[in-house]
């Protein structure tokens, strides 16, 4: 069965020396580019990711030092990977919690503005968790009656990828033959998530807050005015670069659209004003001293 596609679709897939989003990076992808009209493009790299290999990582892909010493690195493949991708939505097993933000973060790191705002994300992993709760292997031997060979070959899981996905649309009913509705399907949770690692989400509200940690919930907007070191440490640590991108976004917004400094200055001038509390603490201990050079006179 065919997917219907209003653009082309992008499934893909990453081989990485580890699962660290912000740490680690690409030694292979690839990509098939399913068209509206039916046809398919491949692109297949590999890349020298300039950092080692792990030994039990290469163990899993089967991709050592050795085998990409000699590879362009992710800087010298953007450009052409980006145009190859094109206006193409994304899907991939998995893709939603890794390989999309480790794309973004490595895209991001050689200043390549990768804009995903108005693309569709399909993740596989989560209809296939949703409606049958299995691995990629599981999922390719149960939707397509065959087992993957040559697992963890970036080529050979994205195809495994594709080929689940169209036999899921195939076999449920209730999961609609549009991009729109799959990308809707495949979210994790019930919340819209800003950016891809979940630490910044729209509320029901329609403002952007902070997903994490102790101001979880809070609006953006608030914790700025209240708390507004809290931004700039953020973006000092060891957060996807993505992440910080949507902040300095959403920050942005804030600065634009606020009328006036006026509930800033605010909160600041009443900060200003706290050690008042000091200066009354100042004068019980000047009353104190009065009261001991009294005693001191007194008994000499």
């Amino acid at each position: 069965m065919n997917i219907s596609l209003k653009r082309p679709l992008a499934i893909f897939d990453l081989e990485t020396t580890g699962l660290n989003i912000t740490q680690d990076r690409i030694v292979e992808i690839a990509v098939i580019k399913a068209n509206p009209d039916g046809t398919e493009e491949h692109f297949i790299k590999r890349v020298n990711p300039e950092m080692p290999i792990p030994n039990e990582t290469s163990l899993i892909h089967g991709i050592y030092e050795a085998d990409i010493i000699n590879e362009p690195t992710f800087a010298q493949i953007a450009n052409e990977l980006v145009a190859f991708i094109g206006d193409a939505d994304l899907a991939g097993y998995n893709s939603n919690k890794f390989d999309i933000p480790v794309l973004s973060e490595e895209l991001l790191r050689v200043g390549n503005q990768f804009d995903v705002s108005n693309r569709k994300f399909i993740d596989v992993q989560n209809i296939f968790h949703k409606m049958e709760q299995r691995t990629l292997s599981a999922a390719y031997l149960f939707y397509c009656d065959k087992k993957i060979e040559n697992a963890h070959n970036a080529l050979a899981d994205t195809a495994a990828t594709w080929e689940v996905l169209k036999a899921q649309v195939e076999k449920y009913e209730s999961i609609e033959n549009n991009i729109d509705f799959l990308s809707e399907f495949s979210k994790a949770g019930n919340f819209n998530l800003l950016d891809f690692a979940g630490r910044l989400a729209i509320n029901d509200d329609g403002e952007a807050v902070y997903n994490f940690g102790k101001n979880k919930g809070k609006t953006i907007k608030d914790i700025s005015i209240s708390e507004p070191g809290y931004y700039g440490w953020m973006l000092n640590a060891d957060f996807p670069l993505y992440t910080k991108q949507c902040l300095r976004i959403e920050m942005e917004k804030i600065k634009k659209n606020m009328p006036t400094s006026e509930p800033v200055e605010k909160i600041r001038k009443k900060l200003r004003e706290e050690p008042t509390v000091i200066k009354k603490e100042s004068n019980s201990t000047e009353s104190l001293e009065d009261k001991l050079a009294a005693l001191k006179n007194k008994f000499k």
